[in-house]
């Protein structure tokens, strides 16, 4: 399981040091993609094919289930960890992330995001004001 938050930064050449907390559970290859709300979401090999299974399911008729399995897959790139901790991430995926210099790193239970520093800000933030109202949302998942 991951989590936790993690401050890092991005090299000129696109490299990032991998929180050491979360090397042993990513393990020497996982795969990085586009995720939600502007940040990358990574998995480990296990989740990712779990992953990709329920992907397959979603009926290949219907629009939105394309446009979202394209969006997903055509951005997943797999990496592995350099001798120092390190992923290369794909220039692809640091731009539509807008990583540059300081990005956050978090733990969200089955994968790690890599955000933007100036948007992880924005989107806690926001997200802090409303986490009661969230929460009661949510309350129907029967946490």
């Amino acid at each position: 399981m991951f989590m936790g938050e993690f401050h890092h930064s991005i090299d000129e050449k696109g490299r990032m040091i991998v929180p050491a907390k979360f090397r042993e559970s990513l393990g020497s290859s996982f795969v990085v993609t586009r995720g939600m709300d502007k940040c990358l979401f990574v998995y480990p090999e296990d989740e990712w094919k779990q992953l990709e299974q329920k992907l397959k399911t979603l009926p290949f008729t219907k629009k939105d289930a394309r446009a979202f399995t394209r969006f997903f897959f055509s951005g997943a790139t797999e990496c592995e960890l350099d001798k120092q901790g390190r992923v290369n991430i794909a220039s692809t995926l640091r731009n539509y992330a807008q990583l540059t210099k300081e990005c956050v790193v978090i733990g969200v239970s089955n994968r790690v995001e890599i955000w933007s520093k100036a948007i992880w800000e924005e989107y806690f933030a926001e997200s802090e004001e409303s986490f009661a109202e969230i929460a009661e949302g949510i309350v129907d998942f029967d946490l």
